[in-house]
This record gives C-alpha cells, structure tokens and sequence, in this order.
C-alpha cells in the first residue's frame, strides 16, 4: 500500500484511502540495501525476492524517500511483464523528508528467474528500480584473489581466507589447486551463511613466481565453478655466517667472518661465543645446524644449542657455541655446516680451539737437610709454582703422618699463575742416611719428583753424610750395575783397578775392548713412565729393584673383633750383593705396627715382618701407610767408607694399608665425593702408551678409603690403586692403557670406595689407537681446465686430516714434472680433523694432454724422526695445454661527442672463443687529430683509462672491461686498445710490447657545450631599432664567435655558476666584455624588451646562466660585511634593488637542437646612463662579461645614440671607377625630433692631402631623424692607395651632445687581393639568413624570414625575392602594411602587395624587388610592416566616425546659459564661437534635461614613443571633461632586413663575369638616371631638360604602369592565341626568298642590328616611332612591287621577318617578356603555397592511341599555349 510519513495524503482521495502507515527508519536489514538518489528521490536500486514458492503471492515495500528541502511531484509506469504488478499509476507528491510505501506483489507461475523494473518520471528525467526474484542455487563468496608471503625454496608460508555460503542451499565444495599451493581443507560443507577459513599452503620447490588459479567446484546437482588467483613469490636464501666480536687479522671490516677460533680455553672449563647467520635475502630461511659425526668419539668438544631455527628475512638467527676440551695440549677443529633450501645451499663455519692445563713446577729437584742429630727435626722451603693461569691440583705422594719427610700441605689446589711455599720437615727415628724420591701428581699434568735426603747421627753411629752429589753419582752406578754391590767391595774393587772413575767422579768398570763402548750414562726418562714402570705397580721397571717388600697394598677387611685381628705377613728381599738393613718407621698412635722394627738380611735373602693392627672403635675405617728404610749395613758408620763415590743412598718401603671395623648391618660412611674423569684417552698411535688423571675429591667430613680391582681389567693400569683421602682432600689417580689397534675400546673400571661393594663407581673410559689416515678430495683425482701454453693456472684442492692427533705432510714431485706442476704449501702441519686448502699451479709448455702424478707423505708429529712411521698417497693430475686469442666484440666504437672534462663510460666486450681461460694485458695508444698545436698536444695525459688494465677471460666466455673517456681538448681523439697475453716471462706492460695485438678501436669528439644566438628582436621602447642595429648594439656577431672559440683555463676555474665572491664586484675570469647596448629611450617610456633565441647547435646540452653581481657574492655575515661602498659599488645597488635590468629567464637548459628565448629588459626610470656588469656563464664552458647598458634621457631632450665612436667602411678597390655608397646609422633615443649637422672640414683635409681626390664624400651632411627612427647618412668611400684612410668626423647636435666619430676606411690593390674573396667579406650570406622564430607578446603573425641578401647585382638589373607573411592566430585577422624609412629606398626598393589582410592560419607571400637606381651603392635598409589586430581597427574607425560625428555637431551646437533670457543681450556678450544665438523661453530651458557631450578637443602631440601617449592621456585635469579623439590602435612592427651591394655594369661584368648571366639586364629609357646627386649633393641640373615622350611612363605612377602592362600582356596574349594570325605568319614562311636578300651577310646584319638596338632609346614611347619607320618602309615597298608580284611576294616576307627581329631586339619588348615570365612564375610559387601546385610532383605521361590518319599524315600543330 502507499503511505506518507508525515500527515494527510498530498494529492488524491485515492492516497488518503491507500496509505496505511508511515516509515520514519529503516530497519537494520534493509539499511544494507544499496540505495541511490536520483534528482532528490532516495531509493533502492534493485528489489530481490528470495525462497518464493509457486501460486503464493509475495509483496516487498518500495521506499521513497525525498532527500531535498522542496517538495518534489513524480509519477511512476507499472511493471511491464505480469509477474509483478502494483497499485494503479498516479501521481507523488513528497514533501521534504518524507517516505513514501510503494507495495510490488508478485505472482510466480514457473519455477524460473524473474527480472523487470518499475520506473518513475520527473521533470529532470527518469530513473528504475530493478525487481528481481532469483531460485534458491549455490553460490559461494570469497576473495578473488589472494597474495601469499615471499616464501624460500623447501619451506612453507601459509595464509587463510573466509569462504562463505551466501546461497540458499546446503553446498558441498572442493578445492582444486595446483603444485605447489594445498588448500586446507580440500573438501568441506557449508549450510546457508556459514563461513568456514580455508588455509592455502605454499611449498615451492624452485624459485619463481607464482600466479595461479585455484578452482573451487561447488554445487549438488549442477557443479559449478569459481577461481581464486593464488600469487605467491619463492626465492633462494641466502645465508652468510659471521663471529660476533672476531678481528682476524687479513680481513676488512664489514666482510664476513666463517672461521670462530676460542683460542686457548682452559680444561674442564665452558666457554660460548656467538655466531650470526645472516640472511641476505628477502624471504624466511629455515635451516639445520650439522656437522659430521665421528663414529670412535661419543662427545664432542663444541657444542651448538641449535640444531634447527629459521632466519628472518634480512634477519639473523645468533647461535651459541660452546667449547669445553677434555684433553690438555690437544688442538681441536670441527665444522657445523648450515643447510638451507633442502640442502641446495650449504654454508660452513669453521671451529677452532686448543686446551690448555696447568704448568706447575718445582723449583727444586731435590732438597738435601744434610745432617741432624737424633730426636732433632729439620725444616726446609720448597716452592711450588703454576705459571699457567689455570688452576692446578696437587698432591705429593707421601704419608700424612708417620713419614721421616713430612709436608705441611701435601695436597691442595694451586691458583693460576702463583707460587706456593711448602714446609718440609725432616725428623729422623734412626740414626742412618735417609733419601726419598717424592713423586707429585698434579691434575691435567705429568707428576713430578723431587729428592728428600738426610743423614742422623747420634751418639754411638754416625754414617756417612748423604749429599746430592752421591745421588747423581748413584744413579750413574745404577745403570753400569755396581750398586748391587756394597760400598766395601766397591771400594776394594777401586783399589783392585777393577773399576775407575770417570771425569765425573762416577764409578765404571774397565772397557774390555778400549774405545768400542763409552760407558753408559743416566738419562731423564719422563715422569709418567717413571711413575708407572717402577717395578711395583706393573711387572715392568726401568731399573731392577735393589730391595722389594711383599706386599705393597693390603686390606685388613672387617676386624671383628678388635682384639683377635691376625696380623699381615711382610716379606722384605734383598737382591743386593751385600747385607742390608731395614728400619720402620713406627707412628705413635697408629693402629698398624710393623714387627720387628729392625732387621737385618743378608745378600740375597729374604726377611720376614709382620704387621699388627690394633684398631680401637668400632664401625670405622683405618688406613695408613707404613714406611721403611733399608741400606747398607757398611753405611751405618763412616768410618767404614774409604772413597766418598761408593757411598750408596737408602732404598725406601712402603706399605698402604687398609683396615675397617663395621660390624654386620651397620651401614659404612657414605662417601661424598667429586669425580672429575674424562670419556675419553688422549688419541696416541697404535701400541703406544696414553695416559690421563683422574680427581676425586672428597666432600665429606669422614674418611674415604679407595680400591680399584686392578685385576678386572688388566688393560687398564692405575696408580694408586688404593689409598685414602682425608675429609676436604683430594686424590689424583693416573690412567694409563695400551691401545694395539685402531678399534676402539671401552674399559670399565671399578672403584670401590670405604671398603663397601654397594658404594662402587664404574668408571668408563675409551681408547682408541689413531693410525694415519689423510683424505684426498675427488678421491685422488685433481682435475686442471685448458690452459695457456706458458700460463699458469692455479686451483685449490683439499686435504684433510680425519685423525684425533696432528700429522706432518710432504709433498713429492717429480724432477721432471716440477717445471709444470707445483703446490704451496708443500708441506705443514694438519691438526686434528682440519681441512686445508692447497693451491696447485699447472703451467703447461707444450699443446698436449698431460697426466701427472704425485705423492703426499704423512707422518706423526712426535713420532722419532730418526725412524718416523710414514705413509704415502697418490695425487693423479690430469691437464691439457691449449692456445687461444681474444677479440672485441665490437672492433670499432664511436662515443660521439663527449664533454671536455666530462666522463663518458662504455663497455668493451672481450670475447674468448678458444677452450682455455686466458690472461691478458691491455694498453692503449692515443691519437688525436684537429685544429691544433700538435707539439703540446702531443704532451697530453692519456684521456682514455681502463678499468682494469689486466684479467683473466674464461674459455668460451666473454669480459666487460669498463672504458672511461675524459677528453681535455675540443679535437678528434682516437684510441687503439692492444692486448697482449701474460706468460710467466711476460708479466706486466713492458715485457709485453712485442707481442701486442691490435684489439678495438675507440673514437671520441670533445666538445665544449656551446650555443649561439640565432635571432634578435626589440620590442617596447626599442620597437623601432632595425634587427641589423640591434645585432650590433648587443655585439652578437662577436658573441656567436667567441662562443665557438674553446674556453681558456681561466674560465673553467668555476665549472658551473658558483657564488665565490666576498665584495659586490666579483672577479672576472673572463677574456671577453662584450657591451649589451640597450639603447636609448625618455624617462617613463616602456621599458626597451629585447628578445634573444638562444639555440643549441652542438650536440651536448648546454646549461646557461646569467649571473648579475648579487648571484655571485656569497652569503655572508653583517659583521663580516664591509660597511664602506664605492661609488661603482652604490651604482650597481641601485640598478639591482630597482631591478631596472633583468633577465627571464635568467638560467636553463638547452637540449641538442632545443631552442629557447630569452628577454631581457631595461626599463627608463631614472635618467642617466645605467651599467651593470653581467656574467654569462655556461656551464663547463665559456664565462663571458656582459656590460649591460643603457641611457634614460630627459623628455623633450634631442639625443642621438651613438653604437660607437668608431665606424670601419667596407674595404674597396683602388681605380674602382664608380665606389659604392655606404651608409652610418644613427638613432633617435629622444622623444623629439633631432637634427644632425656632418662638419666635413677634417675631411676636406684628406681630400687636399690626396690631390683633391674625394677619398671621403658625405652625401647627406644635414638630415632630421623622428624620435625612435634611425637615421642614415650616407658616404662614399674612393681610396686612392692600397692603405688605410682615417678622419675624425665631428657630428653636431643643435641642443644636445655632439659626437666626434672615427671612419676608417681601407683600400686594397686588387691586383694582388682577389675581388670575390673581398666581396664575399662584406656581405656573407650566412650572416643575413635571419630566423624569424622569436615573437613578442601580443605578436599575431611573422615573416618566413628576418633578413634578406640580393648578394652582388649590376645596377641595370633587378632582383626579387619571396617572404611570407604568416598568420599565426587562429582567430584573429591581420592587416599589415608594408612601409619604407626614406624615399630613396621606396624607389630602389619594391614590394607588393604593400597592404592587405591575412586570414587566421593564412600565410600571404610578399614579392621584394630590388631595382638599383643606377649608381653603384651599398643598400642595407630595415622593412618595417605594421600589423594590426582588424577588430581593433574596425573599431577604432567606429569610435573615430562617432568622434568626428560628435565634433561636427557640437561645431553647430550651442548653449545658452543667460539667466534673464528675456532681455537682449548686446553683441558683445555673445559668444563668439557661435554662429547665431536664438532665444528661447524660460520654460523650456527650465525643462531642458540634456545636456551635451564635453567639447571635443584634439590635443596635439610630438611623435613620442610608443605608450608614452597613454601615461599622459589622463594626467590632465580637463581630460574628464574632455572627449580625447581615439587614437590608432599601436601597430605590432616586423623588421625585415634587406642587404645588397650594386656594382655598375662595367665593374659587374669585370668582377662577377660567371654570374652576369643570371640577372636580366633592363636598360634604362634614357642615358641619365631619373635622380642623380653630386658629391655634393646637388640635383642635375638637366633634368627638367628631357624630351616629354621619354617622361611619359617615367612619370606615371604605380597604377598607371600596372594598367598600361596589363593591356600590353592582354594584347600579347590575343595575338598568340589568334589561329587566323598563326596561319598568316605561317604562310608568309612558305613564299619564296627574294634574291637580294641572299647578298646580306649574317654578320653584317647581326651587326647592323646591335647597332640599331644601341640606337634605338629604350622606353615604350619609341614604339611608334617603330611602327613610324615601317610603314615608310611598307609604301615604298609598294611602289617597287608594282612591278613584279613575284618581288612584292618576296619583299613581304623580307619585311615580315625583319620587322619580328627588330621588335625582339628592342629593350621594351625584352622588359616586358621579363615582367611576363615573372608574374608567371610568381603565380606558380603563389598558387604553390597554397597547395594548388605541386612542384616536386613528377610530370605525368599519357599515350594516347594513334589513329590511321595520323600515321599516314604529319602530326598537326600543337595548340598555342597560354601565357
């Protein structure tokens, strides 16, 4: 139903009874509606009925709603189809705001889609509403597109979309996508308006870019399809791995580092550094951290806590690497190698690290107590120090107490690079010698010894002092065997001579065989073999033992109960030769006592001890050890000793006990402890020793007893194998094995701690025995590319070394192969694992294949160099000698034009098509050729440089080398670029000559940006200065030619404009000042505009700038500022703050070929002369001083502007019979007109020193110049020897400023100066081809040219030229009229058409002809032609037809202004400007309302400037009330420049005799010219003396000589087109000749007719005097044919033909054919112009067929042709 908003229906009764509520909102659901507004009406666009069923009726609401602020009225046309339908049509009015309920029903009859449309219609047009009922189908909706991240090769980006069910059915989909995109999920069901996200998996496999179409098909019974476009981009990581805070000597800052080095890091100890990898690309890098994984080592020393990350894009991932080394001394490298992009790139970080331990030492070997008496102690320092700054464990292998040397502190730890001071106490029981080698073990060290020695007397025995020098005397004994013998047999063996003495006091026996043997010696084997090959832990000793106890270690077990502990049998050996005796040391307080406690045993027998233990508590542990003495029984006094070298030391026993009283269930002491082990076995050869340390630590605050099982494993030996430690101390064991083989082994040791099985540690140790083992890479096989014979070629090859223990290598070649093959190094050291990179150079000498071979002999680092265990391996090298050459690509390279001091790159490409690299030096040679000093240019630096002058070029490959150009000079360089290839004799440029080869070529052209000033014109106050002045006011011909010149050094100081200045006047650096002369003009005129065309002929741009002083003073501080100007200085500041000069623009840019015009401007505000210094910059080129100036002069003064105060005359020939006129020019700069005065006495001087002879002649001494016209005075100059003439020729000015002017004039012998050369210096042709692209404002048309040259003509003769005119608006029409400055050149000077109209866009050609008056002359005069704007002149006409309307009616009009109109006025009170006066009544002057128009007044005025009129026209104060008479539009003025030099016939034909057939000689209708001047200037006299038939055309005008050759043409044309006088002509051919006229000779006539043309005056009013003459002829050749008709017949013809070649030979007839053939060929070039001709056209041919008659007949004339 239809329902208002707002009140009662607006229209009908039929609305009020439809509406049936109001809508004032829409409902949120229907506000989603896309709406429109059409003219005010908002409304939905389309209406949709969704889920409709078939036969039920379904309604939707059409709102309206009227947006506007006025009522609006619109109707609306029902639906056209019968599906939908609504309330009858009727008309709508809403008011503002208000919604209007349109009800649609429709009725469905099909099971189909519905469209159709309602519309409405207002007054502004008509809009509809689409109705639209869809079925319910399928219908997804998701993006059309999606972009994917940037993702790397093998790895994943992801992103989602939003699919959703906008149908109206349950829709089951599925994704199709091709590799390498998945979509997730692929398959899926969605109810109505469900959405579910759908992830697009990327996982490229190559790099690329992606854009694809993934296909999505949907749909139950009809599946249908919808794409998305996938884009997505995988590129290759790049990954580079750099250590954080490493400088490594040899690498640049900022580069990459892939080598970290930890350095010495101490053992057991933890150190982490950091390594970046950087990700250079653009995309996320995933990547693995590997490294190669040793099968015989379970642990590594580094350790990395990444194994795996990704690396952002332009990112870095740090990783941490750790380095703990095990085994001191031993120098570890391992390789983590980075893998990205599914192991396609791999980068390798290098690992480095050596382990350093502690360096502890005594220092001393030995500390000797000498001797003390019983119960006395003795104490001694000995110090201990570890240089390392590792801290080191300690511990001196001796009994804590009980001990004769006792320590007072055998173990601890000793920090880094401290020394420590022990206390050794010496306290004797017994009263003998006592010695004891004390080993210390140090943790991470070899042990090592030190000698305890003291003797104890006492009362009753006192031995023999023990010194050290009798422990080095003993040692040496012990190894010659004769300390098994005792000291009193030695000595009597002494006295015997069975032994000697050495030199050093040691005993020997006698040599058997002298000199076959030298006696042996002691030697210092290592500690760790000492320690462990003593004959007691190990069935091996270096020295057989003098004294041996049994057993050495023994555990007492539990002993419960403490009073029934059996006691342990000792047996004590004696291996000597003599008795010996043994002392215990006994401990009071000690649980083990040894029984007896002395004993003697003789040689060779054995003793039996035993020892008791006695414990006293229960449940504790007991351990100890026993300590004994044995010695010599001789020793005990020394008395018993005859030589001090037999003296033998004590041999010291101990015995470690261990005892433990826990009864049964009692649980022992919990060890606390600290393990410190390694996994692993120093690497070491196979049967070779390898030793370790082990720590325990104790903990605790009880005891811990030790045992290991040494029996368990027998491949494993230990020392100590049982012992103590006391609360707080430590015990360092030492491991040794014996690995056989290259297998690896693991042992297990057992350590069992407090005499408990349940607290036993199972140690696991490997071992593995290391042979050599060096990998080659390419499994022995090195490769070599084709190389150049002579060359050497060098590449890396790698070995490495896969060993836990360093190797020394050594390469091996043979002599032979040496000369071809080296390697460097050939020969170092490999540490553990590393790789080193070899470089191999291969210098073949012949074109052959080689096969070489090589060895590598590797060996241990420690092994005994004597006998060292090497192994070799076998390098096969393989290569191949080739020869090849290089060429360029390109032989010949031309750079064109490059800017002097200017770079200028190209590329060469080199080009190697042999199969072997080759290396190569190129040189280069420089030419360089032009206009020059070639002595200094030969000095010139090389311009050309190479960027790298040698390289190497791979086999089938090509080089860029990159060519730089500087050229220095504006000349032609020239560079030949030869290469020579590298041998190892020929190395660089110099051994190289012989054999260079020519490579390529390279050309340049230097250049200096340049521009020349191609036109010129003035505009404003300047309108009237010639565009010939003007380019010598501003000196352009010298600027064009400097500019060509090349710029000197000075100028290129600054290369582009540069404020460099500090004072007002800048510097100059410039060799040229050229005056930019602006003229002369009155105060307030316009100012003078002067347009130059800039134009950029060169071929580089030009970048040029016009530099007033302020643009080159640099900004400085007022303080810095000088205070004081000068008076230059307060001149220049005045132009520039009132800017009475500029430039616009004053900088730009000129493109090759571009052209650009400039304006500059003076402006005349204040009166004087104005000069400002001007800098032309050009930007890497020239620096021209420009003076600009200009003269402002006062109204009403008369000035002349002189261009120079020197005139140069053109150069003429001596005798030249008739010299031609020349002419000075003058300007009027004033406002008035000015009259000049030639004083001529200086040059009546030169005529008197010259014989009278006129050398100067002035023919217009006195003349009158308008204002802002130039003048002219015109000289001749008649030299009369070959030199130069001067005069000072004062020019007086009445009421201004008189000049003195300089000519100078010079003449030459034309003998020995050629004449065309002279002539063509005068009048250069390419100086008058003047452009006329420059315009001023407001200019509508120009000329096709600016200049014009006839060039050299004889006087008798004319020429023409063509100029167009054209219009280059495109909608304003032009009238233009030509004018000429001075009546002599209207008449040398000719143009037609003078005046006319130019149509928009048309272009009028104008016809100059020059026609000398018959003197010889110089002519240079300037056409102006005024244009006119035609609206402006029609309206100008209007406005000065209703002015002249207006003054004729006031000129009759009068006013009465009497009050009292009644009374008579007398006649004198009448105005006298009124012609009659009436008198009208009071009322109807009362009623008068109009009044007339202001008196029309014409002020006269001078001829001032242009605009100087209309600044006055107002300053008046009658002018308000005064109508001024309109003025003439100002015209726009074009100058055209004509230039040409007449010779006289004489002197024409003498000088220019190849040309005078070119010109149309008109002669003259008389002998004198029509106006001739004396030198003097005076007219001829006998001018008015000529015949009156001779003036008849010369006086005519211009029109009336048009008419009369018009007629003439017209009758000329009749006559040839006349048939009947054809044939007449033709038939007077066929009579027959007379017989006299055969008597005439041909000479004689054409004579006879030269004569008569000579005679006959030249004019048209001779021809009468023609026909005059022939008809005599004709009657008396009458009479004489009377006779004969045969004569008469004859005579005819004669007369006929006679009368034809008098008639050709007459001048007129010439002139007038000439005149004909022109106007014909002005036609065709004007008909040309417009299109009507085309004149490069080719003639066209049409053959007709020939008829039968025309075969047989001649062909008929053809017809006559129009003129």
């Amino acid at each position: 139903m239809l329902a208002q908003a707002h009140g009662e229906p607006q229209s009908s009764d039929t609305f009020r009874r439809l509406s049936c509520g109001c809508v004032r909102k829409l409902s949120a659901g229907k506000a989603k509606k896309k709406k429109g507004i059409f003219w005010g009406i908002e409304v939905t666009k389309t209406l949709r009925w969704h889920g409709w069923e078939l036969g039920k009726e379904t309604i939707k609401h059409l709102i309206l709603k009227n947006v506007r602020e006025k009522t609006q009225k619109l109707s609306y046309r029902c639906p056209s189809t019968r599906f939908f339908f609504t309330l009858f049509p009727q008309p709508i009015i809403l008011r503002p705001g208000i919604s209007l309920i349109l009800p649609i029903v429709f009725r469905p009859i099909e099971k189909r889609e519905y469209e159709d449309k309602i519309c409405f219609k207002k007054d502004e047009g008509e809009f509809s509403v689409t109705l639209r009922a869809t079925l319910p189908h399928p219908c997804l909706s998701f993006p059309a597109a999606v972009q994917l991240p940037a993702c790397a090769v093998h790895n994943v980006t992801e992103i989602t979309f939003p699919v959703r069910n906008i149908g109206d059915l349950v829709t089951v989909f599925h994704w199709e996508a091709p590799s390498p995109f998945y979509m997730i999920p692929d398959y899926s069901i969605l109810h109505p308006g469900a959405e579910c996200m759908v992830k697009v998996v990327f996982q490229p496999k190559v790099a690329a870019v992606y854009d694809v179409a993934a296909t999505c098909l949907f749909g139950s019974e009809e599946k249908r399809k919808r794409t998305i476009q996938l884009k997505a981009l995988s590129k290759y990581p790049y990954l580079q791995v750099n250590v954080v805070g490493e400088k490594k000597e040899g690498v640049q800052p900022g580069k990459f580092q892939d080598v970290l080095c930890f350095g010495s890091v101490p053992v057991g100890t933890t150190v982490e550094k950091r390594v970046e990898i950087f990700n250079m690309s653009v995309v996320d890098a995933p990547c693995r951290i590997e490294r190669a994984e040793d099968p015989l080592l379970q642990d590594h020393v580094f350790s990395c806590d990444v194994s795996h990350g990704i690396v952002p894009a332009k990112g870095k991932l740090v990783l941490r690497i750790r380095f703990q080394p095990q085994i001191v001394g031993e120098h570890s490298i391992d390789y983590f190698t980075i893998i990205s992009a599914g192991y396609l790139l791999q980068t390798v970080l290098k690992v480095a690290g050596s382990c350093k331990g502690p360096s502890v030492s005594l220092h001393q070997d030995s500390l000797d107590f000498d001797w003390i008496n019983l119960g006395q102690s003795l104490m001694r320092m000995l110090e201990i120090s570890n240089t390392s700054d590792v801290p080191a464990y300690y511990q001196f292998d001796i009994g804590v107490t009980g001990s004769v040397f006792s320590l007072d502190r055998p173990c601890g730890v000793l920090e880094g690079t401290t020394t420590l001071v022990l206390k050794v106490t010496f306290r004797p029981t017994h009263p003998i010698s006592y010695h004891r080698r004390v080993v210390c073990l140090v943790h991470h060290q070899e042990p090592l010894y030190v000698d305890f020695f003291g003797t104890c007397h006492s009362d009753t025995a006192k031995p023999a002092i023990l010194q050290a020098r009798h422990l080095s005397w003993y040692r040496t004994n012990m190894v010659r065997g004769l300390t098994f013998y005792p000291p009193d047999i030695v000595s009597a063996m002494l006295k015997d001579g069975q032994l000697q003495m050495d030199e050093k006091g040691a005993l020997m026996l006698l040599p058997e065989v002298s000199q076959d043997k030298p006696p042996k010696e002691y030697f210092e084997v290592d500690s760790m073999t000492e320690y462990f090959y003593d004959g007691e832990t190990s069935d091996m000793a270096l020295f057989p033992p003098h004294v041996s106890v049994s057993p050495r270690e023994y555990d007492f077990g539990c002993c419960l109960p403490l009073h029934k502990v059996k006691p342990l049998p000792l047996c004590v050996t004696n291996h000597t030769k003599g008795s010996i005796t043994v002392f215990w040391t006994l401990s009071h307080g000690s649980a083990f006592q040894v029984s007896p406690e002395m004993c003697d045993i003789p040689p060779l027998k054995s003793s039996a001890f035993r020892v008791i233990f006695k414990p006293t508590q229960l449940n504790t542990l007991y351990a100890a050890e026993v300590e004994g003495f044995a010695f010599y029984k001789v020793l005990r006094h020394y008395n018993n000793i005859e030589e001090d070298a037999t003296i033998c030391p004590s041999w010291c026993l101990t015995v470690k006990l261990r005892a433990h009283t826990f009864e049964e269930g009692r649980e022992h002491f919990i060890p606390q402890y600290i393990l410190d082990v390694p996994k692993t076995f120093p690497p070491v050869a196979p049967n070779t020793d390898t030793y370790c340390s082990m720590l325990l630590l104790n903990t605790g605050t009880s005891l811990i007893t030790f045992c290991v099982n040494q029996a368990a494993r027998p491949s494993l030996l230990v020392k100590p194998c049982s012992g103590y430690i006391p609360p707080g101390g430590h015990q360092i064991f030492f491991l040794s094995t014996h690995p056989v083989n290259t297998l690896s082994q693991q042992h297990v040791l057992p350590l069992q701690l407090n005499s408990h099985p349940g607290y036993t540690k199972e140690i696991a140790l490997r071992s593995c025995g290391e042979s050599l083992n060096l990998l080659l890479e390419g499994e022995g096989n090195l490769y070599f590319k084709p190389v150049y014979i002579g060359t050497s070629f060098t590449r890396m090859y790698t070995i490495k070394n896969c060993t836990r223990l360093p190797m020394v290598f050594t390469w091996k070649i043979r002599q032979s192969d040496r000369k071809i093959l080296s390697v460097s190094p050939t020969a170092g050291i490999l540490q553990p694992y590393e790789a080193l990179a070899q470089a191999w150079t291969f210098t073949p000498d012949k074109e052959i294949k080689y096969l070489l071979r090589a060895k590598v002999f590797v060996r241990r680092k420690n092994t005994d160099p004597m006998c060292p265990e090497t192994v070799h391996y076998a390098l096969r090298i393989v290569g191949e000698g080739a020869l090849g050459t290089i060429r360029a690509e390109k032989e010949h390279l031309d750079l064109g034009t490059v800017l002097v001091g200017d770079l200028q790159s190209c590329t060469i490409v080199l080009l190697n098509d042999g199969i072997c690299s080759l290396k190569y030096i190129l040189s280069v040679e420089q030419l360089i050729t032009g206009p020059s000093d070639s002595e200094e240019v030969c000095s010139d630096p090389l311009a050309l440089e190479l960027e790298h002058c040698s390289g190497t070029i791979p086999a089938r490959s090509r080089a860029f080398v990159r060519v730089t150009v500087r050229p220095a000079r504006q000349l032609h360089y020239t560079w030949s670029i030869k290469y020579a290839l590298c041998s190892p004799i020929a190395t660089d440029l110099t051994s190289t000559e012989d054999q260079q080869q020519p490579l390529c070529c390279i050309v340049a052209t230097g250049v200096y940006p340049t521009f020349c000033i191609t036109d010129a014109c003035s505009a404003g106050s300047g309108s009237g200065i010639s565009k010939l002045h003007l380019w010598r006011l501003f000196s352009l011909d010298m600027l064009n030619k400097y500019l060509k010149q090349d710029p000197t050094p000075s100028e290129l100081i600054y290369r582009v404009p540069t404020r460099h200045s500090t004072s007002l006047n800048p510097p100059v650096y410039t060799p040229l000042l050229l005056d930019f002369n602006f003229g002369a003009a009155p105060i307030g005129s316009e100012p003078t505009l002067v347009m130059l065309l800039l134009e950029n002929k060169g071929v580089v741009p030009v970048e040029w700038a016009f530099l007033f002083p302020s643009d080159q003073k640099m900004d400085m501080e007022h303080w810095a500022e000088d205070a004081e100007f000068s008076s230059c200085e307060l001149h220049e500041m005045r132009i520039q703050d009132n800017q009475l000069f500029s430039v616009s623009p004053k900088s730009g840019k000129l493109l090759p070929g571009q052209e650009e015009s400039i304006q500059l401007s003076h402006r005349h505000d204040f009166t004087g002369i104005d000069r400002l210094p001007v800098l032309l910059k050009v930007s890497y080129g020239h620096e021209i001083l420009l003076n600009f100036s200009g003269v402002t002069v006062e109204e009403g003064q008369q000035y002349i502007h002189f261009t120079s105060s020197k005139h140069l005359f053109t150069p003429i020939a001596i005798g030249t019979s008739h010299p031609p006129k020349q002419i000075y020019e003058l300007y009027n700069g004033g406002s008035v007109p000015v009259i000049f005065e030639v004083q001529l006495d200086e040059v009546m001087k030169i005529q008197k020193e010259n014989f009278q002879h006129p050398v100067f002649v002035c023919l217009t001494p006195r003349g009158e110049i308008p204002p802002g016209i130039t003048g002219h005075i015109e000289w001749i100059f008649s030299p009369l020897e070959a030199r130069t003439y001067v005069v000072d020729v004062p020019i007086h000015i009445p009421g201004g400023e008189s000049a003195v002017i300089t000519f100078k004039g010079e003449g030459y012998d034309p003998n020995t100066i050629e004449e065309t050369a002279s002539s063509s210096k005068i009048l250069p042709p390419s100086v008058f081809s003047g452009s006329t692209k420059l315009t001023v404002p407001g200019q509508a048309a120009t000329l096709s040219h600016g200049r014009i040259c006839f060039g050299n003509i004889p006087d008798c003769a004319k020429a023409s030229r063509l100029v167009f005119l054209n219009n280059i608006s495109e909608s304003k029409t032009v009238v233009f009229a030509w004018q000429i400055s001075t009546c002599k050149d209207k008449r040398v000077l000719q143009i037609a058409p003078e005046v006319g109209v130019v149509q928009p866009g048309e272009s009028i050609p104008c016809f100059i002809t020059l026609q000398p008056s018959g003197t010889a002359s110089f002519c240079s005069t300037d056409l102006v032609c005024e244009l006119y704007i035609q609206e402006s002149l029609v309206q100008y006409e209007r406005e000065l037809q209703e002015w002249e309307k207006e003054k004729a009616r006031q000129a009759v009009e009068f006013t009465i202004t009497e009050k009292d109109l009644g009374k008579q006025k007398s006649p004198a009170g009448r105005s006298s400007d009124s012609a009659e006066t009436k008198i009208l009544p009071e009322s109807k002057a009362v009623m008068r309302r109009y009044k007339t128009l202001p008196p029309i007044k014409n002020h006269p005025t001078p001829n001032q400037p242009a605009g100087h009129i209309d600044r006055r026209r107002l300053l008046d104060k009658e002018s308000s009330q005064v109508w001024v008479k309109p003025q003439p539009p100002r015209p726009t003025l074009l100058h055209l420049g004509v230039t040409g030099t007449a010779y006289s016939l004489e002197d024409f034909s003498n000088k220019f005799t190849s040309e005078l057939h070119k010109y149309f000689l008109s002669w003259p209708f008389s002998n004198q010219p029509l106006e001739t001047k004396f030198v003097d200037g005076r007219r001829d006299k006998d001018r008015t003396e000529m015949e009156p038939k001779r003036l008849s055309l010369a006086a005519a005008s211009k029109q009336e000589l048009q008419i009369v050759t018009d007629i003439l043409a017209g009758v000329i044309r009749g006559l040839l087109e006349n048939t009947q006088l054809h044939d007449a002509i033709r038939s007077t051919l066929d009579e027959p000749i007379p017989y006299f006229s055969q008597f005439r000779c041909a000479e004689s006539a054409e004579l006879q007719d030269r004569r008569q043309c000579s005679r006959v005056p030249s004019g048209v009013s001779a021809l009468p005097d023609l026909y005059a003459e022939k008809d005599g002829e004709r009657k008396e050749m009458r009479q004489e044919t009377s006779l004969s008709n045969d004569w008469l017949e004859i005579s005819h013809h004669e007369q006929l033909r006679e009368q034809k070649e008098t008639i050709s030979r007459q001048p007129a007839f010439r002139s007038l054919v000439e005149l004909v053939l022109e106007n014909t060929l002005q036609n065709i070039l004007i008909e040309a112009s417009r299109g009507e001709v085309m004149l490069t056209a080719q003639p066209r041919v049409i053959a007709l067929p020939s008829s039968p008659s025309q075969r047989i007949t001649s062909p008929a004339p053809p017809p006559p042709s129009r003129a």
